[in-house]
């Protein structure tokens, strides 16, 4: 019949009559004639009663000897779950990550996985075995048999992992939950199960907190075409497909440390609006992208940026045919927004870029948690003399407009830099039925930083990315003012970014240590934030998302604090205290809502 890995959670061999029941969903795929392999994490809350003894003896234990601690406890889980299979009569045998060939690079804690040998899982499940092996571990050096264990959701990423090593026809993840919902259930009660999603929307919730699959299991099958399916362990509901692109022609070997960059993409076809000194209230961004949907306008990039003095920056980009129509929207809805609190400041202003400007991205999966990803465009970009003038981030790409006579030397660079060849293709995952919002997610665990007056030159953002990346500090959305200041003649911009809360003052301080030597301002960090985002595939081609999104918060007066958008994903800093507030009223917008209430269980 078919080749099938599965993967249980915790939660789903917690207890002795769980890991029953799973024996029993195991054995009935198998009686259908499918050969299977089953991945298993530790029973229950086992990780966090190891990581807990450990601290009880060190504050700061010793990484090799956490990697031996906490790989005993999928070692409990498999050997019991083969038992139960072996009771119930159906051959099975149990297999650490070492004796499955699981090869990781020499990182403990937080290894990533180079290679596997299929041979051994090969050989039993021939002779009729389940194979079950041991979740989130494997071994550094085959001679010195060194216990890695890869990171949180390492189980995820073991199984499509080995999914991939042995060509199966699918991975099966099963968790508490029915499939992949249009939001946290735990936060909105009538959130609705989805049939299927892309890898690109899946990766972008993945690294917004949606803790239903892990962001590397994700890019390992969208890197290899695998078919993937979140089911629930306590149901027999069809789940929700993640939908991979057509499979390439990838090595196995560096299984996880594939090019991180799979294609540079440019367009030439980007006009940019900039509205300066916007008051820094409640329902601005909603008129003004109101008005501008009115007129069916495809919006591109947004980014606003952080206030100064009470007053907002807001930019945005539009097809270059659309730009004296986009400009006549902004300067008539100026008038309506409203004066600033601070006339020194000067009034609010619209300004249409005049030089044409081409927008060029680096793409891949592979760019998830390697901070190094985008530094090294800014570095390449600020080598060939190109000025950054907007950034958009996201988990799948990141873009920086430019001035477009500058477009075919960055495309060649960055080609040269990432060793690949530049299309014009968009690399999203096809989807029959690509809808405008999928999902919205909440991400209450992230730190806004913001650095004054930083010098508007290139290599500028490279440096400050740099000394992040030397700190293994991944940053997420990056927002680059478009407010200039004369510092003592020198032309200076503000930048903001955001990070987890745990990286921030590591960031803060490593920023301040290098502020002398490379001429920026206070850095300043704000910890109180949440971040909400709509995800869909099909955004692009349905004028009026970010409309419909500033309104649902601007009703709610919900002040946006930052903007940033990408192809696929629209995001707002918001007030920590209003951030569930902001999901439920984005969820209700966009008329996410199922019937059925969705019971996740404690």
């Amino acid at each position: 019949m078919a080749l099938i890995v599965q993967k249980y959670g915790g939660s789903s061999v917690g207890t002795v009559s769980r890991i029953l029941e799973v024996a029993r969903r195991v054995v009935k795929t198998a009686q259908l004639g499918n050969s299977l392999v089953v991945v298993v994490s530790a029973m229950g809350k086992t990780t966090d009663g190891l990581v807990k003894l450990a601290k009880e003896i060190s504050a700061t234990p010793n990484k090799r000897e956490m990697d031996m601690l906490l790989s005993t406890g999928e070692q409990v889980s498999i050997a019991l779950l083969s038992m139960a299979l072996q009771e119930l009569g159906q051959p099975a045998i149990s297999l650490t990550g070492a004796q499955v060939g699981i090869v990781t690079e020499a990182a403990h804690t937080r290894a990533r996985i180079l290679r596997i040998d299929p041979t051994r899982i090969e050989s039993q499940l021939n002779s009729g075995k389940v194979v079950v092996v041991a979740g989130f571990q494997g071994i550094a050096d085959a001679e010195e048999l060194e216990i890695t264990t890869l990171g949180r959701g390492g189980s995820d990423t073991s199984a499509v992992a080995i999914a991939a090593a042995l060509r199966a026809d699918r991975c099966e993840i099963y968790t508490d939950v029915p499939g992949i919902l249009t939001t946290d259930p735990r936060l909105v009660a009538n959130a609705q199960l989805m049939d299927e999603i892309t890898c690109d929307e899946m990766l972008e919730l993945a690294s917004l907190g949606a803790k239903v699959l892990h962001p590397r299991a994700v890019e390992i099958a969208k890197n290899y075409g695998m078919p993937l399916v979140v089911l629930s362990s306590w149901s027999d509901a069809p789940g929700t497909r993640v939908v991979s692109p057509p499979p390439q022609p990838r090595p196995l070997e560096g299984l996880e440390l594939a090019k991180a960059v799979d294609a540079v993409e440019f367009d030439l076809d980007q006009a940019g609006v900039s509205l300066l000194r916007l008051p820094d209230r409640p329902g601005v961004a909603a008129r003004l992208f109101g008005a501008i949907a009115k007129q069916n306008l495809d919006v591109d990039l947004i980014i606003q940026s952080i206030h100064e003095g009470n007053t907002n920056d807001i930019a945005f980009t539009v097809t270059r045919n659309s730009l004296q129509q986009a400009t006549a929207v902004a300067d008539a809805i100026i008038p309506a927004l409203g004066k600033n609190s601070r006339p020194e400041l000067g009034e609010p202003e619209v300004k249409a870029e005049e030089r044409p400007i081409a927008k060029v991205s680096i793409a891949g999966a592979g760019m998830i948690g390697r901070p190094r990803v985008a530094a090294e465009m800014f570095k390449t970009l600020a080598d060939a003399g190109i000025n950054i003038q907007m950034i958009s981030t996201s988990e799948v790409k990141v873009s920086c407009t430019i001035n477009a006579v500058d477009c075919d030397r960055a495309v060649a660079e960055l080609c040269k830099t990432f060793d690949v060849s530049n299309s014009p293709l968009a690399l999203n995952s096809p989807s029959p039925k690509p809808a405008a919002v999928r999902a919205v997610a909440l991400d209450s665990n992230q730190a806004r930083l913001a650095i004054r007056h930083l010098p508007d030159r290139p290599g500028v953002a490279a440096k400050l990315f740099g000394l992040l990346a030397e700190e293994n500090i991944s940053v997420d959305t990056i927002i680059q003012s478009q407010r200039c200041h004369n510092i003592d003649g020198i032309l200076t911009r503000d930048i903001a970014f955001t990070v987890a809360q745990i990286d921030a003052e590591s960031a803060k301080i490593v920023l301040e240590k290098a502020a002398p030597e490379l001429g920026w301002g206070e850095v300043s960090v704000d910890t109180q934030i949440a971040k909400v985002s709509v995800v869909g595939s099909g955004m692009i081609a349905h004028p009026g998302v970010a409309a419909k999104m500033f309104e649902a918060l601007s009703r709610h007066q919900i002040n946006i604090q930052m903007i940033a958008t990408s192809e696929i994903k629209i995001s707002c800093v918001v007030d920590e205290e209003q951030g569930v507030t902001a999901l439920r009223a984005i969820h209700t917008a966009f008329e996410l809502a199922g019937t059925e209430k969705i019971q996740v269980p404690a």
